[in-house]
């Protein structure tokens, strides 16, 4: 399946590894395998990517603290070894968790560490999230060694970002850019900056925080020019359904304000039949039980005009905030406020 003279998938390869995946995914033949208490070991499977373990040793930390023994599984995803093509033509971002559930279903792994906006709208049955953890910084951040702001730009630099969602806002600001693909993990990204070939590239912010790089940040976009993605800066726990004793140990770890917003945020983009082929922006926030709601989508390829909605309602549970999501959905559908 590997190319021996750089590892990467390739061609026909990553179709057939794709679908392979897939039918593990899915299969009925791999029912979870069920535990009944945590005297063994937690098995957290996760990426070897620096920003993933960082993740999987952030929960690992915490569960030990707890009195649990928590071991790390580290995997390679297709995500991770496709580099040359967008997401949205190769998979999409489940790309970046597929073989984790294929973990979790086998019981090599038990939980599974997610950067949510990476993880599906709609979780494979047989899986659930079983807690949404403390949001980090949710905005995206402008990263560039020679200009400090977006605006700085001379006309027509070079910009890089592989987010479909990015580029339709950075449209809105500055149609005048080239916007250039930009893949890898965060320290490739900012590898490919550094040897010069963009002006500046975007990435959220709550990476560079969490792997103490933010001296890279130059500027930190405002969530009026560039609104995030569903779930960004939020870690999910994901689990096999019916692990009763997870859920128990992982409860502590739930953080409700954070899970409140961005299961209204998944909301939307799940009712737009969002994945990573449509550039679509939404964000929540919560004041005491108020939530403000805001998503945008455009066209990658067209007019550099965006459709807007937004909406504030009161929520106490994940079905109402849930349902407001859905609520601007449709707003977005009839075309939104421009």
């Amino acid at each position: 399946m590997a190319c021996d003279a750089c590892g990467q998938l390739k061609g026909p390869f990553v179709v057939l590894a794709f679908d392979l995946i897939e039918k593990l995914r899915t299969s009925d033949s791999l029912k979870p395998l069920m535990t009944s208490n945590l005297q063994r070991p937690i098995v957290i499977a996760t990426r070897e990517s620096r920003l993933a373990l960082w993740q999987a040793e952030h929960v690992q930390a915490i569960l030990q603290s707890r009195g649990h023994t928590v071991q790390l599984l580290g995997m390679t995803t297709l995500g991770d070894q496709i580099l040359d093509r967008s997401l949205s033509k190769v998979g999409g971002k489940g790309l970046f968790v597929k073989e984790l559930e294929v973990a979790l279903s086998e019981g090599r792994a038990d939980i599974a560490v997610h950067s949510l906006k990476d993880v599906p709208m709609d979780m494979p049955e047989g899986f659930e999230l079983a807690c949404v953890m403390e949001r980090e910084d949710p905005r995206d951040a402008w990263v560039s060694s020679q200009y400090a702001t977006l605006m700085d730009l001379p006309q027509g630099a070079v910009v890089g970002t592989s987010s479909l969602r990015r580029t339709v806002l950075l449209r809105a600001l500055r149609p005048d850019l080239k916007i250039e693909p930009l893949r890898g993990n965060l320290d490739t990204r900012l590898r490919k900056l550094d040897e010069g070939l963009y002006a500046g590239i975007i990435l959220a912010a709550a990476g560079l925080k969490r792997l103490e790089l933010s001296h890279r940040i130059r500027h930190i976009f405002d969530t009026d020019q560039m609104l995030p993605a569903a779930g960004q800066g939020a870690l999910g726990i994901e689990i096999c359904a019916g692990r009763a004793d997870l859920i128990d140990a992982l409860k502590p770890l739930a953080h409700s304000t954070s899970w409140l917003a961005v299961a209204a945020e998944r909301a939307v983009s799940r009712a737009m039949g969002g994945s990573c082929s449509m550039p679509l922006a939404a964000h929540a926030t919560l004041s005491g039980a108020t939530l403000s709601l805001r998503a945008a989508w455009g066209d990658p390829e067209g007019a550099s005009t965006l459709v807007t909605a937004q909406t504030v309602a009161e929520v106490a549970s994940l079905e109402q905030a849930e349902a407001l999501g859905t609520q601007v959905a449709a707003d977005l559908r009839l075309g939104g406020a421009h």
